[in-house]
């Protein structure tokens, strides 16, 4: 048995507008649910189904508790074991839960940050094959410009890193 089965997954879609400090994207973040079997390893199993569909794992780790992002690199951020309240978009943006077998999807420039968590929170992060060097950048007006212009030049992932060629990215982030 795999430890994710993504058969079952779904996934959600949300904006997050520029708030003249924290970037955000156009496309939106998904939110992913898969089954997990937690008595696999699901981390394992989180780095595989990334590397299936093209996105490196780089880590595993928590999330970072201070608001940043990434100028130069969309993230995939798949729970593997613990809970968090992460907020996404920004000082004005949205607080989400999340569980083991969610995967957050941000396009570069999104805005991101743990608020809390429990003390076995861990998360697979991946990005997508060749930007694996991502840049991790605090909201900043000043700067604002500067990074408007990195994630413009950041390339659309060949794959959804959930669902492969099939999956919500590829029809949301076009």
């Amino acid at each position: 048995m795999k430890a994710i089965d993504t058969a079952p997954a779904t996934v959600r879609t949300l904006h997050f507008e520029d708030d003249g400090a924290t970037p955000n994207n156009r496309f939106p973040v998904l939110l992913y649910h898969v089954h997990i079997e937690p008595t696999q390893d699901v981390a394992g199993g989180f780095e595989a189904l990334f590397a299936a569909h093209r996105w490196t794992p780089v880590w595993r780790a928590g999330i970072y508790d201070f608001h940043h992002f990434h100028p130069n690199a969309h993230e995939a951020l798949g729970v593997v074991c613990g809970w968090a309240q992460v907020m996404l978009g920004g000082e004005a943006g949205q607080t989400l839960g999340v569980i083991p077998g969610d995967v957050l999807v941000l396009p570069a420039g999104t805005g991101h940050r743990c608020i809390e968590s429990s003390d076995d929170f861990l998360v697979v992060g991946a990005y997508p094959q060749g930007q694996e060097n991502y840049a991790t950048q605090r909201p900043d007006a000043a700067q604002h410009q500067q990074a408007l212009a990195r994630i413009a030049r950041v390339p659309g992932p060949e794959q959804d890193p959930v669902c492969g060629s099939h999956g919500a990215l590829m029809k949301s982030w076009r």
